[in-house]
This record gives structure tokens, sequence and C-alpha cells, in this order.
């Protein structure tokens, strides 16, 4: 069973087990934001909200306590939504965003879920949360990466979790358990990033926290839990000895104060399964896994990841007991081993006992493997995957290897990633975006003292990579492990021949291989992948244009302040006190600059870097959305209308573009770039919007798919003559059309100001609703405020 499995079981586990430690961090987070939330309050001189944060977490409490939270905490929790949005108790609504966040992940609705992080980041921004060091928006921020996280969007977690890092410090007590479920949570995301050394030292760190706050640690279940998570990573480092006791000890922990019957009691139970499975004691993990899954089903139903996947492991160390000639009866009773050995106990005689490598944690069937022949993925002449894959598989399986043979002092140094310009930088290239610039690439980025020492060295390594590879049927990259011809030099490879590295959507199932991982057993399939594989594709796949090259290059080794001086003009963000700084940045300057994925950054100095643009100051988003409003309303209710009555139709064209550029851009900002990013150039920006506005929580979600019928119709209403059109009506038709959607946009922004809380006037003609937005920003510098 594979790691990438554990991570999914386990993802939430700390303290409160699939619910994280939500419930009591909500409630602090309640607390920490009332005093925000009621000085806004007073100062609007608002009437008292009469949503009660407490009793909503009473009710929350009963649905788990009588373990019905399957069917009936999600109608809760959107009724909690609701009601405390309609009394206008924002701390109340940051609670129940929380909550919901916990919640959503244990039942796996982790699409849903990022929209309830959007919700959270941007309700949390309104509030004045973010510019400070409260409790409130360190727990938001943890559980916001921990939702991210959970999603499998590593980069925006990894983000959140130092944003929390650097709260956490101002704001909690070094004995405070919130900082212990941090440290906790960073492992996860180290594991499944495959840094498993950091995770163990975050897990450790987790532990210590807990048993020095405890009251007692010999019964305490959030001890346990940092037990079983220590003993789980430990395992995929093949520390068997270790991984055994710290998930003995979990168990221990539950029997010792009588917590046999709590919820979380399936985390302990499988935890140390999955080491019997390792040990190769399969009938002691078939019986910890059926008891964990009856725990599971009891609790939160059958409906969830955590149920799922247990049952899959289930499954597996059944048939590994099967053919290993080991019964178990249906109670879950080993016939020859035994019952499920008491925590504290060693197991006698495990095979696996003393070995190291991967052969100790394998099950006899270890990689899973395309059968197929390479004619099922049909030979194209343009590479079957997107640039981003492309870029992980070339960092994982070329890059990160030649760093650790080659730099090993500077391997806990360096970034890696792709962002910045290039249509796969932003996820939305495809067969037709393959013509030039793309090929397997990533960016180096490192501090100016190491690009000083090794940067020239490193940059000729990375040239000499080697960049054929070859995609099989299912989607997976494999590279070649040997120099390119131009090579200076091999660099030691991990294992012999190449390695498959799966797509992060479609994981290793549990009992196969990871990516890292080259089992005794997989040699059998070696065949078996090399006839899944399409036929070889050499780089570079396309020409490399002159705006790539020299020092426009988008890919290759960078100083951290080069590579954002080279897209923006700035080494570091503007300051939040440069409003002027930040009005001349283009905003598909900022979205080039914070999009693609950083696929490691062991000091996070360039995710700190890189989170300082997407922190846009709220006084300069309200003063850009202020000029959105003025130039829709200019160029889409005033000029367009009047254009089309004189029949001048390149005008009217060209006031069509004006306000669809401008609305466009308003969603964007009205969403808050911090949680959705930014618009990014022409070429991608509908492809963008399109992508926000199907989100479960978008603002103005209609808006986008209304910009596309006035820009399908514009032909007609610009240019259609009395007798073009369908049936010969001409251009009257199309004109009323796109005067009636721009004014329902209108209409629809009127209406979401006012859910905002910026504006109180029902005006639709949108100059009007400038001053009212502006009153919300509190700089008095003039460069913000309208002429």
């Amino acid at each position: 069973m594979d790691e990438e499995a554990l991570l999914k079981q386990f993802a939430a586990q700390f303290a409160h087990g699939p619910d994280d430690a939500d419930d009591t961090d909500a409630a602090a987070a309640a607390q920490g934001a009332d005093s925000t939330a009621n000085q806004v309050a007073d100062d609007a001189d608002q009437s008292p909200a009469t949503f009660d944060t407490q009793q909503f977490l009473n009710g929350l409490d009963a649905i788990f306590d009588r373990h019905t939270a399957a069917t009936e905490a999600g109608p809760y929790l959107e009724q909690a939504m609701v009601d405390a949005e309609n009394a206008g108790d924002e701390a109340g609504l940051l609670t129940v965003l929380n909550e919901t966040m916990g919640f959503y992940r244990s039942q796996g609705r982790h699409k849903e879920n990022q929209w309830i992080v959007q919700r959270a980041l941007e309700l949390a921004a309104r509030m004045g949360l973010t510019t400070g060091t409260s409790e409130a928006w360190a727990i938001t921020l943890i559980n916001c990466a921990t939702s991210m996280r959970a999603a499998k969007q590593y980069d925006q977690a990894e983000d959140l979790y130092h944003q929390a890092q650097s709260v956490c410090r101002h704001s909690l007590a070094p004995t405070d358990r919130r900082l212990a479920a941090l440290h906790n949570n960073l492992s996860m995301l180290y594991s499944e990033t495959n840094r498993p050394d950091k995770a163990e030292l975050e897990l450790r760190e987790a532990l210590r926290i807990i048993e020095a706050s405890s009251v007692n640690p010999d019964a305490d279940i959030d001890v346990s839990s940092s037990h079983t998570n220590l003993a789980l990573t430990l395992l995929t480092e093949h520390k068997l000895e270790d991984a055994h006791w710290h998930a003995a000890k979990a168990l221990e922990i539950y029997r010792t104060g009588h917590l046999e019957h709590s919820a979380h009691y399936a985390s302990a139970l499988a935890g140390f399964a999955q080491v019997c499975f390792a040990e190769r004691r399969y009938a002691d993990a078939v019986t910890g896994y059926r008891h964990a899954l009856a725990v599971i089903e009891e609790c939160y139903g059958k409906d969830t990841d955590y149920w799922r996947i247990t049952a899959d492991n289930l499954r597996q160390a059944e048939e590994a007991a099967a053919q290993a000639g080991v019964t178990v009866d249906n109670a879950g009773v080993a016939g020859d081993a035994g019952a499920l050995p008491q925590s504290g106990s060693r197991l006698p005689n495990s095979p696996a006992q003393g070995k190291t490598g991967a052969d100790a944690t394998s099950s006899p069937s270890t990689v899973s493997v395309s059968t197929g022949s390479a004619g099922a993925a049909e030979a194209v002449s343009a590479c079957p995957v997107s640039g981003l894959k492309l870029a992980r598989a070339f960092w994982t399986q070329m890059g990160k290897p030649m760093i650790a043979a080659k730099y090993p002092q500077y391997a806990g140094r360096i970034a890696a990633g792709l962002v910045g310009h290039g249509s796969e930088c932003y996820g939305f290239d495809d067969a037709y975006s393959q013509d030039h610039d793309f090929g397997p690439r990533f960016c180096l980025w490192l501090t100016d003292e190491d690009y000083a020492a090794i940067g020239e060295q490193l940059e000729a390594d990375y040239e000499a990579l080697p960049r054929k590879f070859s995609v099989d049927a299912q989607g997976r990259v494999t590279f070649e492990a040997h120099a390119r011809s131009d090579a200076s030099g091999a660099f030691p490879s991990a294992g012999a021949g190449s390695t498959v590295i799966p797509d992060a959507t479609n994981a290793p199932t549990p009992g196969t291989a990871t990516d890292d991982t080259a089992t005794a057993e997989s040699g059998a399939a070696s065949s078996d992948v090399a006839e899944a594989m399409t036929t070889p594709i050499d780089a570079p796949l396309s020409p490399v244009t002159p705006r790539a090259q020299g020092a426009n290059r988008r890919d290759g080794v960078f100083r951290i302040g080069d590579f954002f001086e080279s897209i923006t003009g700035y080494r570091t963000a503007p300051a939040q006190t440069a409003p002027h700084e930040w009005l001349m940045l283009a905003e598909s300057t900022l979205a080039a600059a914070t999009n693609g994925e950083v696929f490691a950054d062991p000091t996070g100095q360039f995710s700190k870097t890189r989170q300082g643009f997407k922190d846009m100051p709220d006084d300069v988003r309200l003063a850009l959305i202020s000029k959105r409003l003025g130039m829709i309303a200019q160029a889409g209710q005033y000029n367009l209308p009047r254009s089309l009555k004189r029949g001048d139709g390149a005008a009217a064209w060209l006031s069509i573009h004006e306000f669809v550029q401008a609305t466009a851009s308003l969603v964007f900002l009205v969403n808050v770039p911090m949680v959705v990013g930014y618009m990014p150039y022409y070429k991608w920006q509908f492809a963008a919007l399109r992508k926000l506005s199907g989100s479960m929580f978008a603002l103005l979600p209609n808006v986008g798919e209304q910009l596309e019928t006035v820009m399908r119709l514009s032909s007609a209403a610009c240019y259609g003559g009395a007798g073009f059109g369908e049936g010969g009506k001409g251009a009257a038709p199309a004109i009323k059309k796109i005067n009636d959607i721009v004014e329902q946009i209108a209409a629809d922004i009127v209406k979401e100001l006012k859910r905002e809380h910026l504006t109180t006037s029902g005006e639709t003609f949108l100059e009007w609703q400038r001053p009212y937005v502006e009153d919300h920003i509190a700089s008095d510098d003039p460069v913000l405020k309208s002429l």
C-alpha cells in the first residue's frame, strides 16, 4: 500500500481525525474575529447580529455525537452559511466556513471545498484580518491550506502554510496545539510532494508540542494521532522498527484512556494495519483494516474517501493474506497469527524485520502498468500531455536527481517549478500551443549568494539534461535516464533505466510502487511498461523563438529577484503603501508572475516573493474596481448605444472591446486576485474567465457567458445593415440583445456591490457607483481616487 493512498486516508488526521482540529479552531476563529467584526459593525452603525455562533457549534457537535454527519452535517452547514450572511455576522460566517472546510475534506468534496476556501479568504480580507496577526487569521490560513492540500493544489497550499507560519509566530503560544496542527499539516504536504525527511521533522515537532501541552500524554487522542502520523511517514522512509513502535503506541493510548469508541480510533487502527502490511503480517493487517472500516462506516458513512480507501486497502490485505496461505476468519481474527497485537508488543518473526528499501514495504504485486500497446495512445505530432505535467515529470526524473548528485549541499536551498510566460504556465495549453517554445523545461530559482557560487555551472548542467521522453497510453511520462549527446557528463541515476511518473491526478493505487521506488519484484513488469509507451519524443518539440531566448528565456537557472524583475520590473512586490507602483502593473503582468506551479521550495523564499505579488493591497483593488465601473459605464452604457445609433460600426466595435475588457477584469477583482488569481492576457482571458465562472462559489458567475454573447452578436450589431442576419431582420435584434445584456450585467454588478457592502445605492448607471466604492478606500493617496 503506497504512500499516496496513505496520504489520502490520513490527509486531515491531526487530533480530530478526518475533521482535523476545525471544531476548536473555528470556535477560536470566531472569538478572534469578533472584535474586528464588532468594530466594523460599530463603525457602520449596524444593528447587532442575530446569528448565534455557539448555538451553531453546539448543533454541529450534536450531529457528530449521534454519528449522523454523513446525512445531516452538509445541509446544516449550508443553512448556517445563509443564516450568518443574512444576519450580517461576518465572524459567525467565518466560523461556519472553517467548519465546512473540515467537513468537506472528510467527505472528499474537494472541488467544492476550493470555493469555500475562496469565500473564507475573501471574507477575512474584508474583515481586515489579513493585515494583522490575529489567531482568527492564523487558523483560517491553516484550514484553507489544508483544504487546498487535500484537493492536491499543492502550490497554493504551501503558500498558505507559509503565510500561516509567519502569523503563528506572533499570535500563538509555543505550546499551542494549533502550532502542532500546522506542523502536522505541513508534514503531509512535504510527504505528498516527496520530501519525507522534512515531513518527519515536522511531525516530531508536532508530537513534542502536543506532549508538552498535554495533561496526560498516555491517554490523549491528539498524542495518539501524532504517533500514527509519524509512524506512517517513517514507513515511507522504510524505518520499519520505529514505524511499528509509534503505530503501536497510538493504539496503546486509545486503550489506556478507554477511547476505543472515538470516531478517530479508525486512524490508529488503519495506521497500525499499514505497518503490519509492510511487515508482511497480512492477517493482522486484515484485522486492523476491518476494525477501522467498521468505525469509519458508523461515524462517517460509506460515501467518503476514508471508507473507500480503507476498503481498498482491506481488499489488498485480504488478497495478500490469501496468496501467503494465511487464513483470517470473518470476525477479523487471524487463524494462525492470533488477534490484532496489543499496543507495545513486538510482532514476532516479521519477514520484513530489518530490511530496508522498497522491498520491505511492497506487496507481491508491486507495479501497476497499462497492458495496452503503443497504438492505444494513437501517435500524434503533438505531445499528448500538458506542459505543466511534462515539466513536473522532467523535474522529478531528471532535475531533482541531478541536483542531489552534483549539488547535494544546495539541494535544500534550490526552488524549482514552472512560472511565467507561456500557455502551459496558465494550464491552458493544447496541441495548438506546441508549435513554438514548447518542450521539457522547468525553472530553478536561487538566492543571489547561491547563484554567484553555482549559477553558471548549474545552468550548464540543466542544459545538458536528457530531454528524450515517452508517454504511455495512460498519459504517464518517462524520460530516458542517460546524458544528452552534448552533455558535459552524466549524473548518477537513482535506478536502472527510466522511471514512470504517474499524473498527480491519477496517483498510484495502494500496493503499487511510487515514483521514487524501484522494487525487487518490478523487473517482470518492465516489458509491460515499454509496451505501453508511445514512440519516444525527442526534444525540443518545437522551435524556440527569439522572444524566449537570451535575457528573455523562460526556463533554466535564475536569481529569484532577476526572475520577477524580468516579468514585472520589480525584484520584489511593491510595498503595500505604494499604490502608485501597484497601479502601474498590468493585471496580465501580475498573472504571469503568479501563475504556474512551484514543485519544490525548501527555504520558502521564492514562494514568499511570489506571494507578495499575489497580495494586491485592498485599496488598490477597490481603486481598480472603481476604474472598471467607469469604463463599463462609458463604453458599454453610454458610447456603445450612441455609436450604434450613429451607424458608426467601428466606434461601436471598439466600445464593445473596452466594455468586455473592463467587465472581465472587474469579475476577477471582485472575486479577489489573492484567491482566484489575476486576469491573464487577452489570449487566455476567456479561458480563465470560464474556469472561474464554473466554480461553485464564484461571484458574478454568469457574466462571462453574457460577454461571449455580446461578442458573438457584435458583428451583426455593428456591421449588419438593414438586410443582414436571419430572416433579413437586420442589425436591430442584435443591437437590442446587446443593450439588454449590458444593462443586465450592470444590474448584477450593483447587486454584488451591495452584497459586499460597497454601496448603498441602487443606481445602475455604474459611473454613479464609483464614489460609493471609493468611500471604502482607507488611504488618502490621491492616486487611488477618481478625478
